[in-house]
């Protein structure tokens, strides 16, 4: 059957203006990280990119490496643009990123001009579009001169490769110099993708500061802590979750975490929210973050995410009780 997008798409969405730009985000984005590669099937995603776009959410972030395998995110995607969502370009943010290892050598990892423009033309190729709407450098690079990659992310734009660019976890004073470089050049950095939630705070230590001051916008990655801040871990590790086959996501949920997730938990009840909602809520609280980046394994996890927007609001109680928590 051919997809026809809910016409009451855009009443279920609060939009954000994207620093100083003309851009409005979703408040809550679709990240294609984990779930759309060859470990998941095509009618699962489709159906989350439909519900997705069904809600509001205009916005779907890739990056040259998302998977597994590296590749296959933006290949799976691109089939499902093609057959369906492709009479909604002009309505959607596509984004995606290099930065990572990609391909083997010299030229398929880090920050030189080589290896960005290269990436960029494999990206839009696996996704069968002529732009990305956002391209972002995906980390920064220690040997490569930041005034060669910001003029790469430049050269993109004039290419007509892509309509704005970002950067992905720039600590506050690279931010701020490749932010001044590319305002220089003539290609306003947009936007910040930074890892930010409850457990990982860094950003609060001058990089929204200097967002904020440069007229940048921020999305923040894992603001769930890769499942910790949901009830997913409350009573151990579930044999069938991402944790139990990965040693990183494991390390961080200790007893002591749990314990602080427990009390929070207890804390969103009596908000009429899941420990999810709440942990959404809470990121995007201040206004400082123009969108939430939020990762799905199915349609259910992306209805109960855009529901967090009907409780934004915390009460001085709730933040101090947080904060408490939080510092225990």
């Amino acid at each position: 059957m051919t997809y026809i997008a809910d016409e009451n798409r855009y009443t279920k969405m609060i939009y954000n203006r994207c620093g100083r730009s003309g851009i409005k985000l979703p408040a809550i984005s679709l990240g294609l990280w984990q779930n759309f590669g060859h470990n998941n099937t095509m009618d699962n995603m489709r159906s989350m990119l439909h519900k997705a776009f069904d809600l509001g959410i205009t916005h779907f972030d890739l990056a040259n490496n998302y998977g597994p395998p590296y590749g296959s995110a933006e290949e799976n995607f691109g089939k499902i643009f093609r057959e369906d969502l492709k009479q909604y370009r002009d309505e959607l943010i596509i984004s995606s990123k290099a930065g990572f290892d990609m391909w083997p050598g010299p030229y398929g990892n880090w920050g030189s001009k080589k290896y960005l423009v290269a990436s960029l033309d494999q990206s839009l190729k696996r996704m069968g579009l002529d732009y990305v709407d956002i391209f972002y450098h995906h980390r920064p690079d220690p040997e490569t001169p930041l005034e060669e990659t910001m003029a790469a992310l430049d050269f993109i734009v004039r290419q007509g490769k892509a309509l704005y660019v970002g950067i992905s976890n720039y600590g506050a004073e690279e931010a701020e110099k490749a932010v001044k470089i590319l305002k220089e050049l003539g290609t306003p950095c947009l936007i910040h993708q930074p890892d930010y939630s409850m457990f990982n705070r860094w950003v609060e230590n001058g990089l929204q500061q200097v967002l904020e001051e440069e007229g940048v916008g921020m999305i923040a990655f894992r603001p769930l802590a890769s499942g910790l801040l949901t009830d997913k871990y409350l009573n151990g590790i579930p044999k069938d979750s991402r944790a139990a086959h990965n040693a990183w996501i494991k390390s961080s949920i200790t007893k002591e975490n749990v314990a602080k997730v427990k009390l929070l938990n207890e804390i969103a009840k009596e908000r009429g929210q899941s420990m999810a909602q709440m942990a959404l809520a809470w990121v995007l609280r201040k206004g400082h973050v123009t969108s939430v980046l939020t990762g799905a394994s199915r349609v259910s996890q992306i209805e109960e995410n855009v529901a967090t927007l009907n409780n934004l609001q915390f009460s001085e109680d709730e933040l101090t009780k947080i904060e408490t928590i939080l510092n225990s």
